[in-house]
């Protein structure tokens, strides 16, 4: 095209115009595409969608289980016919509170039958029915037709379970509850189901550490997915900082924990140096605009970029906030802390940071609903759904709040 009458190329990122007639080539031309900044925000932001993309969180309760539960099913199925049978008919139910009632049994607690596809019923079905162990024993010297009654090793091996399930339990109501808890507060919980995993494969009781087995292998294939964004948010969290990852990461790798750590804190440099190329583009784009007007086709365009990839070599030593951050003591742990108003108040101080943990404490922790998380049936998500493109996972999952605030406004 022609500016002030001299043969230009425009660049389709950065809108500048470098030397365009045929005569000087095309090297300048690919220097410029090599150190174009707006190129490379635009190839970090296709990135920042695969990189950030979290798999179904709560999905891990349900593979876990999906197993895990086929494995225990023999173990329990006693305990699951005996409440069955007492809770079958009515006049069944008051012959059961009676015998409650002579025996002293003080728990209020109702028999409830789990359903099969749903694991959080059958961790309340144990917990309930374990309740009544001294109930369910003299029933049977009661009642002839009750033949399942469960043996002592029925009822330790359902403790055992129930004790197991009941962490996975807590867990999951926690990152499945209405005030859909920031990202932050998921990397802690899932190094607990780890560590404890970890743990059960040495049960004594084959069937615990058969389910552990299986549930570990499903769980180290989510884990390689998702443990890097969980990290960065921790990082955001200025309890914990990389402090946190050092505690767990020496429990979970050993040896090879600083190397886990260092590629966390690598990553965040990333960010770091990503986002400060966004907070420029305005300030570049002024600059491109601005040469553009008073460009002269005097065959500098290569002086240009080796002047620009020198300055970017020498900020690049510059102290990041992210050290300054990291330098900074951890606040004290308190169950009410606020890090959306703690990151709003020290935006000015960490304004890059603030953005990055802006979009990070933003991902979802869970994609889907407590009751899906909660069972073993199937998923939620077409395999269609789940290879959509990042942007058009954040506009299904955005569009009602846009429309609803442009309906407001």
């Amino acid at each position: 095209m022609k500016v002030n009458g001299l043969d230009k190329a425009q660049c389709n990122y950065c809108k500048k115009f470098l030397g365009g007639k045929s005569a000087n080539g095309t090297k300048h031309l690919l220097v410029h595409m090599e150190t174009c900044l707006h190129k490379k925000l635009h190839e970090n932001k296709t990135k920042k969608g695969q990189t950030f993309l979290m798999p179904k969180s709560l999905e891990f309760a349900e593979l876990y289980f999906e197993d895990g539960l086929e494995v225990l099913k023999d173990g329990i199925e006693r305990i699951r016919d005996s409440v069955a049978y007492w809770t079958a008919t009515a006049k069944r139910k008051e012959k059961f509170e009676k015998i409650a009632r002579q025996l002293r049994n003080s728990h209020t607690k109702n028999l409830c039958l789990d359903c099969p596809t749903r694991w959080n019923s059958t961790y309340k079905m144990l917990d309930t029915a374990i309740l009544y162990e001294d109930v369910f024993s003299r029933l049977r010297q009661c009642d002839t037709q009750y033949t399942c009654v469960p043996t002592s090793l029925h009822w330790k091996f359902a403790k055992d379970v129930c004790q197991r399930l009941k962490l996975f339990n807590s867990i999951t109501e926690l990152i499945s509850g209405t005030k859909y808890p920031t990202a932050n507060m998921f990397f802690p919980e899932i190094c607990k189901i780890k560590l404890a995993i970890s743990n059960w494969i040495g049960s004594s009781n084959k069937s615990i550490a058969e389910m552990a087995k299986k549930m570990l292998q499903k769980f180290d294939k989510y884990w390689s997915v998702t443990h890097d964004i969980m990290g960065v948010a921790t990082v955001l969290d200025p309890r914990y900082k990389m402090e946190l990852l050092e505690y767990y990461y020496e429990k979970l790798y050993g040896q090879d924990s600083l190397e886990q750590v260092s590629r966390i804190q690598q990553l965040c440099y990333d960010l770091i140096a990503d986002y400060q190329l966004k907070f420029n583009q305005d300030i570049c784009a002024d600059s491109a605009m601005l040469e553009a007007s008073c460009a002269a086709d005097d065959g500098l365009d290569d002086y240009d970029a080796f002047v620009r990839k020198k300055k970017r070599a020498k900020t690049s030593l510059v102290r990041t906030e992210l050290d300054h951050y990291l330098d900074e003591e951890v606040l004290p742990r308190s169950p009410s802390f606020d890090i959306l108003l703690w990151w709003k108040l020290n935006g000015i101080k960490y304004p890059t940071l603030q953005a990055i943990a802006k979009d990070i404490l933003a991902i979802p922790i869970s994609t889907v609903a407590s009751e899906s998380a909660f069972s073993t049936s199937g998923q939620i998500l077409s395999p269609h759904r789940s290879r959509l493109h990042w942007t058009t996972l954040e506009a299904l999952m955005c569009a009602r709040s846009w429309l609803w605030s442009a309906e407001n406004s």
